[in-house]
């Protein structure tokens, strides 16, 4: 790979130098480029909020290059299928991206113009995921403990933060984001706190946090759209939801987080927080695709929906909340499952109407994740040797090339291998939205069971 970027480097010396010597201030050419080793698809897409830039195919050799005539300088995100990652373009920016696919945060690194910001911000990341991940126990903590342990964390990343902001000299809207990414780490640890140590220890201390607890609210512009497609913010959002709807009315150990009563008190502090009608909106549309997605109670659907229609200004008949709803009223039991065209290791289509006369198991796998895939495979050949009568279909969601290379390894013969000849009209239709989600279906093709997880210990009872 370092011969590969050797090569690339040389393609943006000159642009650069040759905008240097133009001095054009209205010149806002940049170009994106780089390799991605073990790819999952054969392109990368650039997108800005929710609008894709540009699709940049991968050549034979798994790299990409591309040139901008103009690109406003900002916050970008570039993906590779299903992982994404943020680049910061400066005015003139040159960057390449090395990316391996099977290990895709921890490998990305940046080279060029405006590189050293760039792995700034993934160092920060993943610094703060790895913080993250330490952190799970010291929400049982009593509250001194707990902000000792929050604030020395915090302290070793803000003077990483100092010490390169002083020696980068980045712009002040990329510190903006660095600050951002610093600090909502911080402050969802303080939102997550009062819920999650009820959850755990049973004792509710809201009573007992300092009166300054929540100082940090007072900091933040709900309002500023350069947050709204920022992670770090909406994680942050999200805890703050959560912190404020649960406790309302409730015992201390008593949470939640799908009820339909906290989550339509969620759209109601969200109307209140956010006076953006764009950045409400999209914080609505969070709210309930988190909901919809995880409640499939048709009764309580439709009073959630009931509130968010109120609320949201997405009034249209395209709002993709009030399809995702329609969905999810299709796949309720004993209906029909909507029909998708499935296919064979031979490409030809597969009607799910060969598999009646037996109860069948529908679950979904890619390539991308492949432990996922082991565990389901070993997760139905015992439930296979339990319930012999039953059908097991796997479903891949990935391209065809990737599928059928794949397949061919597979040597469970109790799985009928099948592929999404479309996904994107898949994961509409059957209200996709995670690779646990599983189906069911009765012996005569209706649905048994819409919304269920392969992987929960207790699947089998589904069964029986």
């Amino acid at each position: 790979m370092y011969t590969t970027f050797k090569a690339l480097l040389l393609l943006l010396v000159l642009p650069v130098f040759v905008i240097s010597c133009q001095d054009n201030n209205n010149d806002y050419t940049a170009y994106f480029g780089g390799e991605v080793q073990n790819p999952r698809t054969d392109y990368i897409v650039l997108s800005k909020g929710n609008d894709v830039i540009d699709t940049i195919l991968l050549d034979k050799n798994n790299r990409f290059f591309v040139k901008f005539d103009s690109l406003a300088p900002g916050l970008y995100t570039f993906r590779h299928e299903p992982e994404y990652q943020y680049v910061y373009f400066e005015k003139n920016d040159s960057l390449l991206v090395s990316i391996d696919a099977d290990n895709f945060d921890e490998s990305v690194v940046f080279s060029g113009r405006g590189d050293r910001k760039n792995n700034f911000l993934i160092e920060l990341y993943l610094m703060n995921e790895n913080d993250r991940n330490k952190s799970y126990p010291i929400y049982e903590y009593g509250y001194d403990k707990f902000i000792a342990e929050i604030n020395k964390s915090y302290a070793a990343r803000e003077a990483f933060y100092n010490e390169s902001k002083k020696k980068i000299e980045w712009s002040d809207d990329f510190d903006f984001y660095a600050q951002s990414r610093l600090k909502f780490s911080q402050y969802t640890k303080k939102e997550y706190y009062p819920y999650l140590h009820a959850w755990r220890t049973g004792n509710n201390i809201r009573a007992s946090l300092p009166k300054n607890y929540y100082s940090h609210r007072n900091e933040i512009d709900y309002n500023n759209p350069k947050l709204v497609h920022f992670s770090p913010f909406l994680r942050y959002v999200n805890a703050m939801l959560s912190n404020m709807s649960n406790f309302k009315g409730k015992r201390s150990n008593d949470i939640d987080e799908n009820s339909l009563n906290d989550n339509i008190e969620k759209l109601h502090i969200a109307d209140s927080v956010f006076t953006d009608e764009k950045i409400k909106n999209e914080i609505l549309d969070n709210i309930a695709f988190a909901y919809l997605l995880e409640n499939q109670s048709s009764q309580n659907n439709k009073k959630f929906i009931e509130h968010y229609i109120k609320l949201s200004t997405r009034k249209n008949k395209d709002n993709e909340i009030t399809r995702l709803a329609a969905s999810i009223k299709n796949l309720e039991e004993g209906n029909a499952l909507p029909q998708v065209k499935l296919v064979d290791r031979d490409n030809k289509p597969f009607e799910l109407k060969n598999a009646k006369g037996k109860e069948t198991v529908i679950f979904f796998w890619t390539t991308c994740a492949p432990s996922h895939y082991s565990q389901a495979n070993d997760k139905v050949s015992g439930l296979k040797k339990q319930f012999p009568d039953v059908n097991f279909i796997a479903v891949n969601v990935d391209e065809m090339g990737d599928w059928a290379d794949a397949v061919k390894n597979l040597t469970c013969k109790d799985i009928i291998q099948l592929r999404a000849d479309d996904f994107t009209l898949l994961r509409k239709k059957w209200a996709i939205n995670q690779l646990n989600r599983t189906i069911i279906l009765n012996a005569d093709g209706t649905i048994k069971n819409g919304f269920t997880n392969l992987t929960d210990e207790r699947f089998a009872d589904n069964l029986k």
